[in-house]
C-alpha cells in the first residue's frame, strides 16, 4: 500500500471521529437547552392548581414536605387539589402529610379526592381537605391503628436455636420475635394503640360534622363504599376531580379552566440522569418503604 493511501485512511478515520465528536457535543448541547428552558417555566409558571398525588404506602417524606410547604408562598398556586388513592401506611407518617397540608389550607383552599381507596392513612389524609370529594365506589374508612408481631420461639425450638437478650428492664426487650410476649408488655403495646387510635378519632370528630360517639361507631376498622361515605359523613361529596375544581370555583371563586400543576416530590437524579430524561421520559424508581412502628394501614397483610 502507498504512503499516500494510507494518510487517505488515516484522514478518514480522524474524520469519522470528528464527525462522531461533533454530533456528540450538539445532542449534549441540546439536552442542556431542553433542561435549561425547563427550568426556566418553571421559575416562571402562571396562575395554577397545584395537584399533589398520594398514591402510595405513606411512610414520612421529607421532599414530599418541602414541595407541599413550597406551594405556601407560591403566589401562582391559588388552591390544591390532593389526589387519594392510598390504603395508608404509618400513623406518623399520615400524621406528618396531615399537617403539612393543612399548613397549605391555612393560606389557600385545599381539596381531597379519593380514587379507588382512601383508608386509615388515607382517610386521614383526606381529612385535610376544605371538602372531599370520592367515587360512589371508592373504599373509604378503615379508621384505627394496628400493631403486628411475629413471634418464632416454637420454630426456633425445632431447629435448635436459642436467643439470650440482656435488658436494663422488664419491657425492654418487648415484643421479640423470639419469646412469647408477656403480659406486661401485651399491656404496653394495647395501651399505645388505644392512645392513638383515641387520637385519630378526635382528628375526624375535629374534622368531620360527626360526635365523637358518632365516631367510633363508625371507627371499628370497617370500609364504606363512597355512597355510603357520603350518608355517614365521613365525606361531603361524590365525584372526581372535575368536581373538585368546579367546587373551587363556586366556593373560593377560582376559575375552573385553571391548569393542574402536578407537584414533584421525586427523589432528585444525578444531572446527567436529568438531561437524558428530559429527552427520552421519565423512569419509574421504587423507593425504599419502611413500615416501622404504628400502622394506620388497610389490609397489611
Amino acid at each position: 500500500m502507498s504512503v499516500d493511501s494510507e494518510n487517505y485512511q488515516v484522514r478518514r478515520r480522524l474524520k469519522r471521529r470528528l464527525t462522531f465528536w461533533r454530533l456528540l457535543a450538539i445532542l449534549l448541547v441540546i439536552i442542556l437547552g431542553v433542561w435549561i428552558f425547563n427550568e426556566m417555566s418553571e421559575d416562571e409558571v402562571a396562575d395554577h392548581i397545584a395537584r399533589l398525588d398520594v398514591t402510595e404506602i405513606i411512610v414520612e417524606n421529607d421532599r414530599r414536605e418541602a414541595a407541599i410547604d413550597r406551594i405556601i408562598t407560591d403566589p401562582s398556586a391559588k388552591a390544591l387539589i390532593v389526589y387519594i388513592n392510598s390504603p395508608g401506611g404509618s400513623t406518623y407518617g399520615s400524621e406528618r402529610l396531615y399537617k403539612a397540608l393543612r399548613r397549605v389550607a391555612e393560606t389557600k383552599p385545599v381539596v381531597t379526592v379519593v380514587g379507588t381507596v382512601g383508608a386509615s392513612g388515607g382517610y386521614m389524609t383526606a381529612l385535610a381537605g376544605d371538602r372531599i370529594f370520592a367515587g360512589e365506589s371508592s373504599i373509604i374508612g378503615s379508621i384505627g391503628v394496628i400493631v403486628q408481631l411475629t413471634e418464632i420461639s416454637e420454630l426456633m425450638k425445632k431447629v435448635g436455636v436459642t436467643a439470650t437478650a440482656i435488658t436494663s428492664g422488664a419491657l425492654k426487650g418487648e415484643p421479640s420475635p423470639f419469646k412469647p410476649i408477656s403480659e406486661a408488655g401485651r399491656q404496653n403495646l394495647q395501651e399505645m394503640v388505644t392512645a392513638t387510635y383515641d387520637w385519630f378519632v378526635s382528628l375526624v370528630a375535629s374534622r368531620r360534622p360527626l360526635a365523637e360517639a358518632e365516631v367510633r361507631a363508625l371507627a371499628d376498622g370497617r370500609v364504606v363504599i363512597g355512597l355510603k361515605a357520603i350518608e355517614n359523613g365521613l365525606i361531603d361529596e361524590i365525584g372526581g376531580m372535575t368536581e373538585a375544581q368546579s367546587w373551587l370555583e363556586s366556593a373560593h371563586q377560582i376559575p375552573d379552566g385553571l391548569p393542574l400543576r402536578t407537584v414533584d416530590y421525586s427523589e432528585p437524579k444525578p444531572l446527567i440522569a436529568q438531561l437524558l430524561g428530559e429527552m427520552m421520559g421519565k423512569s419509574v424508581l421504587s423507593e425504599r418503604l419502611t413500615l416501622d412502628g404504628l400502622l394506620s394501614l388497610w389490609q397489611p397483610d
